[in-house]
């Protein structure tokens, strides 16, 4: 932990000329790159499953129609055909997975006033008017909603609106586009995942409620994660890219 504290320290020290006193946040939303970067070969790998899943659609169909009368031998079918083409269901969920340790370790280092035994020198740090191992509730009682700390949320709360509103689009254009070309909606390549699928778009706007209680530092990497989310699907999924030719 205190090897962490120590690199975001450098980070900050070495962007201070850039952002000044908002340096130690400006090195973790470049630490959250980093991350992000080193995940990004999963995340091609997720775009070509999802393509490999919605050439499956048609075969799926023909499965639900054959067995439309015994809804285990279907899902088994379905099962095994993913098996039988190495495509797995939930190979989407990887990416998210490997970054919960940095998200946890951000939180963790932002929310204890010592870590390894000494004084935790991040916590001085601020973005702006707004301390980074601060959170929604401690701008509210500091200033209000419309105070110094209390502004730097609402923007944070509009970059987040924004973002959710993107990736919540690109989720039903993504629908749409499996739907006209196999006549199956998202989720029922697997039975049983149709209700996860019409939930998926709207995750992004819970992101609003982990921005407002988790400290300041944290929500900087779930805002930079997610619009680097965003960003990646338009890339990844827009008709022609690379993923999808690499998947056919």
């Amino acid at each position: 932990m205190s090897a962490f504290v120590h690199l975001v320290e450098r980070f900050a020290d070495l962007l201070t000329p850039l952002f000044g006193a908002s340096a130690a946040a400006a090195a973790i939303v470049l630490f959250t790159a980093l991350v992000r970067l080193l995940v990004h070969p999963l995340s091609r790998a997720a775009a070509r499953g999802q393509k490999a899943r919605a050439a499956l659609q048609p075969r799926i169909a023909e499965l639900r129609r054959k067995y439309a009368r015994d809804p285990e031998r279907l899902q088994r079918a379905v099962l095994e055909l993913h098996a039988k083409e190495q495509v797995s269901p939930l190979s989407g969920c990887l990416p998210s997975l490997l970054q919960a340790p940095a998200f946890l370790l951000l939180y963790y280092v932002f929310s204890h006033s010592s870590v390894g035994g000494e004084t935790n020198d991040l916590l001085t740090h601020r973005l702006l008017d707004a301390p980074l191992g601060d959170r929604w509730a401690d701008a509210l009682t500091a200033g209000g909603a419309f105070g110094a700390a209390g502004l730097v949320y609402l923007v944070l709360f509009a970059v987040v609106t924004a973002v959710a509103t993107l990736n919540y689009r690109l989720s039903q254009r993504m629908a749409a586009t499996v739907a006209a070309t196999t006549g199956a909606t998202a989720g029922e390549e697997v039975p049983g995942t149709a209700a996860v699928a019409k939930v998926m778009p709207f995750l992004s706007f819970f992101t609003l409620v982990t921005v407002a209680v988790v400290p300041l530092a944290a929500a900087l990497y779930v805002i930079t994660s997610t619009a680097w989310s965003a960003v990646e699907r338009a890339v990844l999924y827009r008709p022609g890219s690379d993923s999808a030719r690499s998947s056919t």
